[in-house]
C-alpha cells in the first residue's frame, strides 16, 4: 500500500527554547500562548518537542473533526493538488458547487457562499442584513451578551464581551447586545433600524451555554412578526458537534412545532475544513417574502481565497467521513457519557466543580471561584487558566472558557475508551487541587 502520511522527524530535543525565542522576536504578540511547543500529531494525540505524548480534547478550538494528520486529508489534498489548486472566483469548478450541494441539502434550500474563516462569514451575514434592510433603512444587528462572533472591527462590535473592544474604539455602528435566551429583552430591543438578530446555537467563548428550545422557536416568531433576519453563528457549535449538523437542530429534536424551524442565514467554518482553513455562510432561500439567497449579486460580496478547488476537496472527504462512520452517533452518545462523567465530578468534588456545560463535544465543567479551591487559591490567575495548565502536565489538552469554564471540544472521531482515558486524567487533576 502507498505510504500516505511520511514518518515523523526525528523529535529535537531542547527546542523549546528555541522555537519561543523565535515567536518573540517575529511574531506579533497578539496571544497568550501556553508554554508547550507542538511537533506532530496523528490521530488524537499531539507530541511536543521534547517527544511528550498529550490526547488533545480540545481539537484545535472545535477545528480538528477527523484528529491530526487524518490519512483521508492527506490523500485527499495530494490528489486534488495534482489538479487544481486556485483559479480565483472568476470561474467555475466542480468541487465548490459539490460542496455547495452538499450543505444545502444538511439545512434546506438556499445558497452557500465561501471564505477563509468564521469572522469573515460572520461579516457576510453583517452585509446580507443590511442589504436585506437597506431599502427601509434598517441595519442594525442585535446581538447577545457573552457572544463571540471574531476579531474584525465589525466582529467585536457584534460580541457581546467588553474585554475585546478595548483599544479599538470607535465601535463600527450597528450593533446592540441583548441577554441570552431571554426573549422578552429582544423583543423590547426591537428598534425601527434593527434588520436582524444574531445567536450562537451554543455560546463558546461565552461558557458553553445553549440556545433554549423556547428561546429558538420566539425568535423565529418574532423575527416573523417584525419582518427581520433570523442569523445563526455556527462557527464553533456547527458541523455536527451537537451530534446534528446543526446545533439548532438538536436543541429542537422532538420540540412539538419545532419541524419548520429554520434561520434565514447560517456561517460556518472550523470543523468545515478538519483543519484547512476554510469558511462559508449560507442563506434561505426565501424569506418573509424576500429571495434572500440572491440579495448579494455580482460585486455586493467577495473573496480571493473562498471556496478553492483544493479546500472544497478537502471540505467534500471531511463531510464523507463523517456520514460514512456515522460520527454524529459518536458525538451523541459519547457526549452524553463524557456529559454524565462531568456531572459526576460536580457530585464528588463540589469545591472544585460546579457543574457540566454543553452537549454533544462542546461541552464544558465550571469551576468554583479561584478563592475557594484550595490548589489555585495561591495564585491570581483565573480558575479555568490554571486547571487547563494542570491538565497539560497531565498529558491532556483543554481549553479555557472565560474565568471558571474549562472547554472540551474533541475530534467527532473520540472513541469512548479515550474519552474514558481523559476523564480519569481529568478526575485526577481535580481531586488533587480538591
Amino acid at each position: 500500500m502507498r505510504e500516505i502520511v511520511p514518518p515523523p522527524p526525528p523529535i529535537i530535543h531542547n527546542q523549546f527554547a528555541e522555537v519561543r525565542e523565535l515567536f518573540n522576536r517575529y511574531v506579533v504578540p497578539s496571544y497568550g500562548r501556553f508554554e508547550l511547543v507542538f511537533s506532530h500529531g496523528a490521530g488524537h494525540h499531539v507530541w511536543d518537542v521534547a517527544g511528550k505524548r498529550y490526547l488533545d480534547l480540545g481539537g484545535g478550538i472545535a477545528v480538528c473533526a477527523l484528529g491530526h494528520a487524518n490519512p483521508e486529508i492527506t490523500e485527499t489534498l495530494i490528489e486534488q493538488s495534482r489538479r487544481l489548486v486556485h483559479v480565483s472566483n472568476l470561474y467555475y469548478h466542480e468541487p465548490q458547487g459539490r460542496l455547495a450541494q452538499r450543505l444545502v441539502g444538511h439545512l434546506a434550500p438556499g445558497k452557500v457562499f465561501f471564505c477563509n474563516s468564521g469572522a469573515e462569514a460572520n461579516e457576510g451575514l453583517y452585509k446580507l442584513a443590511r442589504k436585506f434592510g437597506h431599502d427601509e433603512g434598517r441595519y442594525e444587528v442585535l446581538t447577545a451578551i457573552n457572544s463571540f462572533h471574531g476579531r474584525t472591527l465589525a466582529g467585536i462590535a457584534a460580541t457581546g464581551q467588553d474585554k475585546v473592544k478595548k483599544g479599538f474604539e470607535p465601535a463600527v455602528a450597528g450593533f446592540r447586545h441583548i441577554p441570552f435566551n431571554d426573549l422578552e429583552a429582544a423583543r423590547a430591543a426591537i428598534s425601527p433600524a434593527t434588520a436582524a438578530i444574531l445567536i450562537e446555537g451554543i455560546q463558546g467563548e461565552g461558557g458553553i451555554t445553549p440556545a433554549s428550545a423556547e428561546y429558538l422557536l420566539g425568535l423565529r416568531k418574532l423575527c416573523d412578526e417584525r419582518r427581520i433576519l433570523l442569523l445563526i453563528d455556527a462557527v464553533q457549535c456547527g458541523h455536527f458537534r451537537s451530534g446534528r449538523f446543526q446545533s439548532f437542530q438538536r436543541v429542537l429534536e422532538g420540540i412539538p412545532g419545532a419541524e419548520s424551524f429554520l434561520p434565514d442565514g447560517v456561517s460556518m467554518a472550523k470543523s468545515l475544513g478538519g483543519g484547512f482553513p476554510m469558511g462559508a455562510f449560507w442563506v434561505r432561500e426565501e424569506s418573509m417574502g424576500v429571495k434572500l439567497c440572491d440579495l448579494l449579486g455580482a460585486g455586493s460580496h467577495g473573496t480571493t481565497f473562498g471556496g478553492t478547488p483544493l479546500g472544497c476537496a478537502v471540505a467534500l472527504k471531511v463531510l464523507d467521513v463523517i456520514e460514512r462512520d456515522r460520527l454524529a452517533d459518536n458525538v451523541r452518545t459519547t457526549g452524553d457519557f463524557l456529559k454524565t462523567s462531568l456531572a459526576g465530578l460536580a457530585q464528588r468534588y463540589p469545591g472544585v466543580v460546579k457543574g457540566d456545560r454543553g452537549l454533544g463535544f462542546m461541552l464544558g465543567f465550571e469551576l468554583q471561584d479561584r478563592e475557594r479551591i484550595p490548589g489555585f487559591a495561591a495564585s491570581d490567575k483565573p480558575a479555568s487558566l490554571q486547571m487547563v495548565n494542570r491538565l497539560h502536565e497531565a498529558g491532556v489538552l483543554t481549553i479555557p472558557s472565560g474565568n471558571q469554564i474549562v472547554r472540551l471540544l474533541p475530534a467527532l472521531s473520540l472513541p469512548r475508551s479515550l474519552a474514558e482515558e481523559g476523564l480519569a486524567v481529568i478526575e485526577q487533576v481535580v481531586k488533587s487541587v480538591a
